[in-house]
């Protein structure tokens, strides 16, 4: 998109896009979920999309994502994202539908929901935000909560025999066939923001093409539920989940868009 000079003879490289609206949000300092909404809405605004779009949040964190996103959401029960983004897509085919949904949302209450909607190849975009934790709610350990990792139902930190392993449910559903592209991403520097932001429009493109679920994971901080600062959720996030949940494609096309 070519942007106009401004006066004081800057080129002007930044701007809101028209997708995002006035509303100040409510995410603690240092959260992922205002880039990852920037980035997405940024997409759909410069593809010209917006009146074609609709998004879908459930329950948790994005639980108020349709007060800063203009263009029409739909709000969906705890975990039932996928479903109903699946309803809108089958009734409006023509429309782009994506579900917003957080670990604790799409990972553990919802994971029947997303795993049937991956494995039935629905024609729509999941972005799936992990940060470990059940963020909105104080802060308790989520099916992706590392081993070790202390949280307030975990304050000795997670240990197998109770909870199990950490679940990397994105290494499941690129398993599947119905799964068209799957990757994971993250939002915590300006270069891994071009990442998925490249991700994103890929997505909406296939998409697109119907060519079936696309299915971005986002691995995000959560400098609240963490009890850090921003800068130290980012080193954080860099030396223990990473580790866990590598970033890159993990699924891409066999074939060449046409």
């Amino acid at each position: 998109m070519d942007l106009p000079p401004i006066t004081n003879g800057f080129e002007l490289v930044y701007q809101k896009p028209q997708t995002l609206t006035e509303t100040p949000m409510h995410y603690c300092p240092g959260c992922g979920h205002g880039v990852v909404h920037r980035v997405l809405m940024e997409v759909i605004d410069e593809m010209g999309l917006q009146d074609r779009t609709i998004g879908v949040a459930p329950v948790g964190c994005s639980v108020f994502a349709y007060e800063y996103m203009n263009i029409d959401v739909q709000e969906a029960a705890h975990g039932r994202a996928s479903a109903v983004a699946t309803g809108i897509k089958r009734v409006l085919p023509d429309r782009v539908v994506f579900s917003y949904q957080g670990d604790g949302d799409l990972a553990a209450i919802g994971t029947a929901e997303t795993i049937h909607t991956v494995n039935r190849g629905e024609n729509i975009l999941m972005l799936f935000i992990n940060n470990g934790v059940y963020g909105m709610t104080g802060g308790q350990m989520a099916p992706t909560t590392l081993l070790g990792m202390k949280t307030t139902t975990s304050p000795y930190g997670r240990e197998t025999s109770l909870a199990g392993y950490p679940l990397k449910i994105t290494e499941l559903l690129a398993q599947l066939p119905g799964s068209y592209y799957v990757t994971r991403q993250a939002a915590h520097t300006a270069a891994a923001v071009r990442k998925l932001k490249k991700a994103v429009q890929l997505s909406l493109q296939y998409q697109l093409l119907n060519k079936g679920t696309c299915f971005i994971e986002v691995v995000s901080n959560c400098p609240s539920g963490w009890k850090m600062t921003p800068t130290e959720s980012n080193k954080w996030l860099e030396a223990n989940m990473f580790p866990i949940y590598p970033l890159g494609d993990l699924k891409t096309p066999a074939q060449p868009m046409n």
